[in-house]
Parts: structure tokens; C-alpha cells; sequence
């Protein structure tokens, strides 16, 4: 649900509304906005902290309203819309490198399941176990690296391509690029994540 939430719905909207509608840029932008702008504000007054996610999507769309600013070349235009990808991508490295991986908001739901125990183990081994934390990380490190590499082959293909070829293609390569980086970061990190905590729930279990 955070994913859907903070990132989902406003990257969604914002193609929905200008590519769907016919919105414009500007108002796409905008009105995508409108969430990730009240998740941040909301978790500043209810948690005292900053959603990390939702004010990374809202940052992506103050900078392309104001890149939407710039007119005229087709092409351009095309790889402004690559953008959001790296400003994500690099916003989730800087966030592994900073000790806080940005990705683990929108991965722990999908160990935890919402469940109360299973959560506990997780915040036991977070704490506790350095191969958790660096399976943590590499959830993290993958979605980063691969979001930026999304963002350079379609900067590529915007210069190098007919531009009604890359209308389409771009779209392509951003879904293929979400589903291949689910398939790699779930092996490499998630599963393996899920594996321990359903290891230490069990151990926890028979401990009592």
C-alpha cells in the first residue's frame, strides 16, 4: 500500500491525466501533486517526520513543472520525462549510502504482511542482525541502480530514436524496467528477508 500510495498513484495520474485526458503538462504535474503533497504534510503532523517516498515524488513534480517551463524541442520534452526516474534513483542511493534505504518503506509490508508478530521480528532483526540490514540495503541498491539505468536508456532513445517511436517505447521500457527490478531486488533481497523473518517468528514461537 505505501508503494500504490506514494508512488503508483501519483506517477500513475500524472500519464492517466496527460496521456489519457489530454492534460497538459502543467496540470498534469499539478494535480499529481495533490497526493504525495498530503501524504508529506501528513506524516510531518502526525509521526514528527517526513515521508521519505511522498516528498521525493513531490520534489520529481515541483522540478518538472518548473522544467515544463522550458518549450519547444520535442526530444527534450522526452527526456525531461526521464527524469523522474533519476531523481528517484539517486534520491534511493544517496538514501542507502546515508544508512536510511528509502525502498524499505514500500518493501517491509510486503514481509511483514501487516501482521504484529511478524512485524516484531522484523524490528528484531533490524536491529540485531547485519545480514538483515545489508539485505535491506541491496533492496534498496538495486531499485536505485536500475531506475537510474532506465532513465539513461531513455535519455539514449530520445536523441537516437524517431520521437513517435519513443512515445510508445519509453513506456515500454519503464514497465519492463519495474518488472524485471521486482523480480531481481525480491530474489536478491526480499525473499531472503522474508525467509529470516519467518525464521526468527518461528524461533520466537518455540522459544516460549
Amino acid at each position: 500500500m505505501p508503494l500504490i500510495v506514494d508512488v503508483a498513484v501519483p506517477v500513475g495520474s500524472y500519464y492517466l491525466l496527460k496521456n489519457g485526458f489530454g492534460a497538459g503538462t502543467m496540470a498534469a504535474l499539478g494535480w499529481s501533486s495533490v497526493v504525495p503533497a498530503v501524504r508529506t504534510l501528513w506524516s510531518v503532523v502526525r509521526d514528527r517526520k517526513v515521508n521519505a517516498l511522498a516528498a521525493l515524488i513531490l520534489f520529481v513534480n515541483v522540478a518538472g513543472l518548473l522544467l515544463s517551463l522550458v518549450a519547444g524541442d520535442p526530444r527534450l520534452m522526452l527526456a525531461k520525462d526521464s527524469g523522474v526516474s533519476s531523481v528517484i534513483g539517486i534520491g534511493v542511493l544517496v538514501s542507502v549510502m546515508a544508512g536510511r534505504p528509502m525502498m524499505t518503506t514500500a518493501m517491509k509490508p510486503f514481509v511483514t504482511k501487516g501482521d504484529r508478530a511478524r512485524t516484531a521480528a522484523w524490528e528484531r532483526l533490524l536491529s540485531g542482525s547485519e545480514r538483515f540490514r545489508k539485505f535491506e540495503r541491496t533492496f534498496s541498491l538495486v531499485w536505485g541502480v536500475a531506475l537510474l539505468g532506465e532513465c539513461v536508456v531513455r535519455i539514449v532513445g530520445a536523441y537516437t530514436l524517431p520521437v513517435d517511436t519513443m512515445v510508445w517505447l519509453g513506456t515500454v521500457v519503464m514497465i519492463g524496467t519495474m518488472a524485471l527490478t521486482m523480480v531481481v531486488s525480491g530474489g536478491l533481497a526480499a525473499g531472503p528477508m522474508e525467509a529470516m523473518v519467518r525464521a526468527e517468528l518461528a524461533r520466537g514461537t518455540t522459544d516460549r
